[in-house]
């Protein structure tokens, strides 16, 4: 099993929470670890959940006992915007809110449980508990994204992915103006060593552009910016990150301190208006917009000159 050092921000923390961020499991299954004997702290077995670990103690969860998991299962009350779909793949404009795939803390209501039931030939594509996705939009992000409806797409969306060849442009509303009307954010994404529920700007972190440009300036009510964002890669959070990193997180971004009173948001002002990639089946390259949605455009229009 490998070990993890504990970091300062979850030191004096119970050693169930700290299990179930370690292997990405909900508190009850991190419970239920502990009580198989699966968790080690500093290679000891630790029985309860209600003990409490300190930063810089080593801890090990064996994964293997963790309970299987419930494959995803259609759910027809989950709404989806369907842009396009054909044999080989399906393109959603996403809402607000709706998280990608099952997870810890959703295991129902999710763009998969949606897909699944409009079209139930994707439980076989890809990853059988995120079937279809090869890629993924933030619970709070809104807009394009394409899901694989047969393995050829699978394979074929993956590879384009790791290679760079899908165009994914988004629109941020950003706090303040920045410096250059546009410029490359080249800076490695990682685990937030202070808080690892979070992603971050770190020296050990993995490879990450953002190209920007400012599409408008705005005053009132305190100074903002409606920004295009290009990804060259993909990472967590990778925009939203980067953002914060030059000084201009995301209009109400709470996680990445973008969450002011001045100019109220009801979720991270962060949209996936355009996506462009090679059909799988013909190679011939489609594109697809998505309107601003209107609970941001919303927030845009409360800012002026």
């Amino acid at each position: 099993m490998p070990e993890e050092l504990i970091p300062s921000a979850l030191g004096d923390q119970r050693l169930d929470r700290v299990v179930s961020i370690v292997a990405d499991v909900s508190r009850s299954v991190a419970a239920a670890l502990i009580e198989a004997r699966a968790v080690t702290v500093d290679g000891e077995v630790w029985e309860s959940g209600k003990v409490k670990v300190r930063e810089g103690q080593r801890i090990a969860v064996d994964v293997s006992l963790v309970p299987r998991k419930e494959l995803p299962s259609p759910e027809a009350s989950v709404t989806l915007d369907v842009v396009f779909a054909d044999s080989d793949v399906i393109v959603i404009n996403k809402q607000p809110g709706i998280v990608v795939h099952p997870g810890a803390g959703n295991p129902m209501g999710t763009v998969v449980n949606g897909v699944l039931a409009l079209f139930p030939e994707v439980a076989d594509v890809g990853d059988p508990m995120r079937p279809g996705i090869v890629h993924r939009l933030d619970a709070g992000t809104s807009g394009l994204m394409v899901i694989a409806r047969s393995a050829r797409a699978y394979d074929t969306l993956v590879d384009a992915l790791t290679r760079r060849d899908v165009t994914r442009v988004y629109s941020a509303l950003v706090w303040g103006h920045p410096e250059v009307d546009e410029g490359v954010i080249d800076a490695p994404i990682g685990r937030d060593h202070r808080d690892p529920t979070k992603m971050a700007v770190v020296v050990d972190g993995k490879v990450a552009r953002t190209r920007f440009a400012v599409m408008e300036r705005y005053g009132i009510p305190q100074p903002c910016a409606l920004v295009e964002c290009r990804l060259e890669t993909g990472r967590t959070h990778q925009i939203r990150v980067h953002l914060e990193s030059i000084g201009h997180p995301v209009v109400g971004d709470a996680a990445y301190g973008g969450a002011r009173s001045s100019l109220s948001a009801p979720r991270p002002m962060l949209h996936a208006r355009q996506l462009s990639f090679a059909h799988p089946a013909t190679g011939e390259e489609v594109s697809f917009e998505a309107p601003m949605p209107n609970d941001m455009a919303d927030v845009v229009g409360r800012c002026g000159r």
